[in-house]
């Protein structure tokens, strides 16, 4: 069975019913440049396919943005939509090889190789931190300058060179809250191919220090209880899988010394 991933911009291909299209034919005419790379899942062959133009008003399939789809697709579905979207996106961004400017060719289902001087490329994506704070019976939510939408979320960013990944939640936390945090633990992790990243999820216990946003980043933020939540994340985010975790755990009695 073929599976066709043909992504438009932002948006992906579906059927009506809300599937990814397979078949021994494509779900819609294409040209040759429309191909960008096979993928080989199982027994199964995905067509990773980019449109020069949305399909509009052909029965049975629809244009979907990606991140509306995890209402509808399985997660394992949702996440083979989100690989593609991140392969077309470093397609766009290789193009030329690096090193000596030689045209990339694809070697693999997920890399390519310069045709020049034969420098092999793999896909590597961006990891991000993201972090929920708690202190006695509220969790730290903030609004980013760049969210869409009036939702709050959870201190996050990009991890540097050099600094592991709980130095990055600590410095991340310093700079946009000006507060420290304790009991770092582990939570999970999410491929966000919005476009290309890993978001690695942690939570922590407050630890000392006032409340002060970084204004160039975060517009508003504070502590909330259960009973006061702002408008939060979609399911699609491990911001939401944090939020959601600590809403469903038994409440915790105050700190002595808070």
């Amino acid at each position: 069975m073929i599976r066709y991933l043909v992504y438009c911009q932002e948006d992906i291909l579906l059927t009506t019913e809300g599937n990814i299209p397979f078949g021994l034919e494509p779900p819609v005419p294409l040209k040759d440049w429309n191909y960008i790379t096979t993928l080989h899942i199982g027994e199964d062959e995905v067509k990773v396919v980019r449109l020069d133009a949305p399909i509009i008003g052909t029965p049975g399939l629809q244009m979907m943005g990606l991140r509306k789809t995890h209402a509808v697709l399985s997660i394992e579905d949702y996440q083979l939509a989100g690989k593609g979207a991140e392969l077309l996106y470093w397609d766009q961004n290789t193009r030329f090889c690096g090193v000596c400017g030689g045209t990339n060719k694809w070697m693999t289902d997920i890399s390519k190789k310069c045709t020049e001087c034969g420098k092999e490329w793999w896909p590597s994506a961006a990891t991000a931190i993201i972090v929920r704070i708690q202190r006695d019976d509220r969790i730290l939510l903030v609004r980013a300058r760049n969210f869409r939408g009036e939702h709050y979320g959870l201190v996050a960013g990009f991890l540097e060179t050099g600094e592991s990944l709980e130095q990055c939640v600590e410095r991340e936390v310093r700079e946009e809250a000006g507060i420290r945090i304790k009991n770092l633990r582990y939570f999970g992790s999410q491929p966000w191919p919005y476009p290309f990243g890993l978001m690695v999820g942690f939570t922590a216990d407050y630890d000392g220090g006032e409340l002060s946003l970084q204004k160039e980043e975060l517009c508003e933020g504070g502590w909330f209880t259960r009973d006061n939540m702002p408008e939060i994340p979609d399911k699609a985010s491990i911001a939401r899988r944090l939020i959601d975790d600590w809403v469903a755990a038994p409440q915790t009695t105050k700190q002595p010394n808070d």
